[in-house]
């Protein structure tokens, strides 16, 4: 596995952005990663959607095609040593992106996302946007 896709580029690719789908069918056989921190913020956009039995069957599909990543101790070690280190610069961002941020760095995965202006502050990441 090579890629870690973020909240941002799931979402977009779920609701069938041309741009996103072809990198993400095109990154697709060097193998793509979700973390479980992602899949929990989409699943908060499932239950908020007008048919969240349709957006649910949507995501059921799209995870049968990549690899689900969850949480271990490392993961946790580096979320707690970067959101301290964010923290004590004064330029935290939210949990949710340290975490995600953090399981790219454990697994040692590119961040596939669009949103450098948190991710950019995590130290050693490595991202690709559209």
């Amino acid at each position: 596995m090579r890629y870690l896709i973020d909240t941002d580029w799931s979402i977009d690719y779920l609701r069938d952005s041309p741009a996103i789908a072809e990198q993400v069918d095109k990154l697709r056989s060097e193998g793509i990663g979700l973390s479980v921190v992602s899949l929990a913020e989409l699943y908060e956009g499932i239950f908020l959607s007008r048919d969240p039995a349709r957006s649910e069957e949507g995501l059921r599909q799209f995870l049968s095609r990549i690899e689900l990543l969850a949480l271990d101790v490392e993961t946790c070690r580096i979320f707690g040593q970067e959101r301290g280190r964010l923290r004590g610069l004064g330029n935290l961002i939210g949990d949710m992106d340290i975490l995600i941020g953090a399981t790219a760095l454990r697994h040692n995965l590119i961040l596939l996302t669009n949103n450098h202006r948190h991710f950019e502050r995590i130290q050693g990441l490595s991202i690709s946007s559209v």
